[in-house]
């Protein structure tokens, strides 16, 4: 049976989701605070946790950032205010592996968990053929060293956005919709509207293109997703 971590403050929405998740089938641990989540974590050794960001003492971000400095490589799915679009960037960069926007759906959130826990289950289960060096413009790629490089700089990148930068390196300049994307990098289903492909495209062209604003390489195909000018 998965396991599953709540870190969020409103008791209301804390009952309503653990009841909901308990009813799907998952095991629930919930914790109110930030220190308390930690200690929990500990505890629980939980196979996703779902981390509210705007927590009392001790904040999500700063929780998330110690369970990723301290090596955890646990899912994470943060909840954010609405219209917050700084703190979906912002947990994202540190390490957060999607976002749900309050507030939600419940289908929704019950979709990205199955979805994450998935791919949490593939890791290491199914053996991925080597690629080769990728490059396009000053930008180097090691699929197999999980490797960036920007004109001899390495380029740090979050899971989620070296995985998405593969999927359109893995269609050698041919477009991926964002359906597909969401498919291949979180194992969504078409069920599921998401803003998820845009946000990481937005950051993969912030670290890799000289104008994020003008992209010369990570470019938008109208009306179906994006494409990797090589």
């Amino acid at each position: 049976m998965w396991r599953i971590l709540i870190i969020e403050d409103n008791r209301d929405l804390c009952f309503g989701l653990r009841n909901n998740l308990e009813i799907e089938g998952y095991s629930v641990d919930t914790a109110e605070g930030g220190g308390t989540g930690l200690q929990m974590f500990l505890l629980a050794n939980p196979d996703l946790v779902i981390l509210d960001l705007m927590l009392p003492e001790l904040d999500g971000f700063r929780v998330l950032r110690t369970l990723r400095e301290q090596g955890y490589a646990t899912p994470i799915l943060i909840l954010t205010a609405k219209g917050e679009e700084a703190d979906k960037v912002r947990g994202l960069r540190m390490g957060a592996d999607d976002y749900v926007t309050k507030p939600f759906g419940l289908l929704e959130l019950l979709a990205r968990v199955e979805a994450l826990l998935r791919r949490a289950s593939q890791k290491g289960v199914q053996a991925q053929p080597p690629f080769k060096v990728q490059r396009f413009g000053a930008i180097v790629v090691d699929p197999n060293a999980r490797t960036v490089r920007r004109e001899s700089e390495d380029v740090v990148l979050a899971p989620k956005e070296f995985d998405l930068l593969l999927a359109l390196l893995h269609a050698g300049g041919g477009a991926v919709s964002r359906l597909s994307l969401l498919q291949q990098v979180w194992g969504y289903s078409s069920a599921v509207v998401s803003r998820t492909v845009d946000t990481h495209i937005a950051e993969l062209r912030r670290k890799l293109e000289d104008d994020p604003s003008s992209p010369r390489h990570i470019l938008t195909v109208r009306k179906m997703g994006y494409r990797i000018k090589l």
